[in-house]
C-alpha cells in the first residue's frame, strides 16, 4: 500500500490532475471516481493505472491531491490518445471557448445526440478535471477532432444575428460552429450565420445550452 505522498504513482496523478502541460506531455490524463473508469471500460478503453483508497493507498493521500469537494475513492489515469478521435456526420466546432464545464457539457450533449465535437486553440483540455467531471463519461465515447479539419457546411451560431434556427437547413454533413459569449466567433468564410430566437430579456445563452438546443432541434427533424 502507498504510504507516501512522494511516490511516484501518486506525483503524477497530482500533477496530471494539476497540469495540461503535464498531461499532454506525459500523453496522459487521470480521473476522479468509479464512475468515470466504469465509463471508460464500458468503451473498451483500459486504465494504465488505478489506485483504489483502502486497498493501493491510504485515502488521506488521495484526498490531498482530489480536485473534488468528496474525495474520490478510486482515481485511474488512461491514455490520451486512445480517445476516439474523427468526425461523424453532425460536428460541434468549439472556437475558444475556455470554459472547461462548458466543454464537458457539450461532449455530453454531442453524446447524447450522435454528434462529434472539433476544438480550436484555445479551447479548454477536454481531459481537466472539470470538463471530465461535465463529460460524465462522454469524452470516452464522443470522437474530438480539430477545429479547422471538420468537413461538412458550416454554420455558425450567433446571439443576435443570422437566420433564426428554425428557418435553417440543417441537413448533415454539418459543421455547428459556437464560440464563447466575449470571444465570439471565428470569421468564418462562406459560412452561414444562425441564431435562437429568445422572447425573454436575456441577452444571450450559455455556449453550451446553445450548442443543446441546436443539437435538439437538429435531431427533432
Amino acid at each position: 500500500m502507498i504510504t507516501s505522498a512522494q511516490n511516484p504513482r501518486l506525483r503524477l496523478i497530482r500533477g496530471l490532475l494539476s497540469s495540461r502541460r503535464r498531461r499532454e506531455r506525459e500523453g496522459l490524463f487521470a480521473c476522479e471516481g468509479g464512475d468515470l473508469l466504469e465509463a471508460g471500460r464500458a468503451a473498451g478503453i483500459e486504465p494504465v493505472d488505478v489506485l483504489i483508497a483502502g486497498e493501493d493507498v491510504e485515502p488521506r493521500l488521495l484526498a490531498e491531491l482530489s480536485t473534488l469537494g468528496h474525495p474520490p475513492r478510486v482515481v485511474s489515469v488512461f491514455r490520451r490518445d486512445s480517445l476516439p478521435d474523427g468526425y461523424r456526420d453532425v460536428v460541434v466546432a468549439l472556437w475558444r471557448v475556455a470554459d472547461p464545464g462548458n466543454v464537458g457539457t457539450l461532449l455530453r450533449a454531442a453524446d447524447a445526440f450522435g454528434a462529434s465535437l472539433a476544438l480550436s486553440a484555445g479551447c479548454a483540455d477536454p481531459t481537466g478535471p472539470r470538463a471530465l467531471r461535465a463529460s460524465a463519461g462522454a469524452v470516452f465515447r464522443v470522437p474530438i477532432g480539430r477545429f479547422d479539419r471538420a468537413p461538412g457546411r458550416r454554420v455558425a451560431l450567433d446571439a443576435h444575428t443570422g437566420r433564426p434556427l428554425d428557418k435553417l437547413d440543417l441537413t448533415p454533413p454539418l459543421v455547428l460552429v459556437l464560440g464563447a459569449e466575449r470571444a465570439g466567433l471565428a470569421d468564418l468564410a462562406g459560412g452561414e450565420r444562425a441564431t435562437i430566437p429568445t422572447p425573454g430579456d436575456a441577452e444571450s445563452l450559455n455556449v453550451a445550452m446553445a450548442g443543446t438546443i441546436v443539437l435538439y432541434e437538429l435531431s427533432r427533424r
